[in-house]
């Protein structure tokens, strides 16, 4: 963790603590054991990714999760950001839009104990009406802009984390919402190379 996220510049305690108390390769397929926690993405099938372990903490630290903060995260992949952000925020909902994913993902969380969280299987760019508003929304996978049910979402106040572009010319950034609900500029965090965010405000084609 020194030479992959500690020494590029990630500080926040709380996310260091829990990057060490989530084991990345209870999230990992079987056969990326041996290299899960190498500072690199891993497949997990259906064109996805975990994402690098580097990418991870800063998408964390950018959240300014201080404990009690509800949550929606769009991609949950695997699972292993949910679980981390069942560690630091008051509860997860969690959108994964292929079925088989999801299931996994559950199980792993399940196993796991998280009990914060919920998952459910849909397009995620619509968000989740019925749950809102959430005081930060992240996303691990990029849109050519933000959707649009999001920002009808995101509580006065919150944070959006998410990454936008597409191929190798992606930017992670930060929204911020004013206490008026007002939503401020972004600001652009680093570079970055995740899977398209798909659905009706998202991508058409992965």
């Amino acid at each position: 963790m020194e030479g992959q996220i500690i020494a590029r510049g990630i500080a926040d305690a709380r996310v260091l603590d829990a990057l060490r108390e989530v084991p990345r390769h209870h999230f990992a397929p079987e056969i990326f054991l041996e290299t899960a926690y190498a500072d690199k993405a891993l497949p997990i099938g259906h064109g996805q990714t975990i994402s690098q372990p580097y990418m991870v903490a800063a998408t964390l630290e950018a959240l300014e999760l201080r404990g009690g903060e509800k949550v929606l995260e769009i991609g949950a992949g695997s699972g292993y950001l949910t679980a981390l952000l069942g560690r630091l925020a008051g509860s997860v909902r969690a959108i994964e839009r292929v079925p088989e994913l999801a299931v996994r993902a559950r199980e792993r969380l399940d196993s796991f104990g998280l009990t914060n969280y919920m998952l459910w299987t849909a397009d995620g760019t619509y968000g989740w009406p019925e749950e809102a508003p959430f005081d930060v929304i992240v996303s691990a996978a990029s849109a050519p802009s933000v959707p649009a049910p999001w920002m009808q979402q995101i509580a006065p106040g919150g944070r959006i984390v998410m990454p936008l572009g597409e191929g190798e010319k992606q930017t992670l950034v930060r929204y911020r919402v004013s206490r008026k609900g007002e939503i401020l500029a972004p600001e652009e965090l680093v570079n970055c190379v995740f899977v398209k965010l798909v659905g009706k405000y998202g991508w058409e084609k992965p």
